[in-house]
């Protein structure tokens, strides 16, 4: 099936994000991944206005390693954390 006409936004920024989010409010979601959402769109199982992708906010991604203390970006890929060598 196709899904429902929609808005694809895909913001460069976490300020950017959260300005659609404002905007369009209830009628917005964000997207991850896409892994659950898109299937659930084609079967017009969930009906999204505006879409709003996160994968090209860098502040989101990253693995930073101090000390004890490891810090995952919520947009770090498992490729991302298998193949950094801080994690070993």
């Amino acid at each position: 099936m196709i899904p429902s006409e929609f808005e694809y936004h895909r913001p460069g920024s976490i300020d950017a994000a959260l300005a659609v989010l404002q905007e369009h409010g209830d009628d917005a979601r964000v997207m991850a991944g896409g892994h659950s959402l898109i299937p659930m769109m084609k079967l017009r199982m969930a009906d999204v206005p505006h879409l709003i992708d996160l994968q090209s906010i860098a502040e989101l991604k990253g693995i930073a390693v101090d000390g004890g203390t490891v810090t995952i970006g919520a947009m770090t890929t498992q490729h991302e954390l298998i193949t950094n060598d801080d994690l070993v």
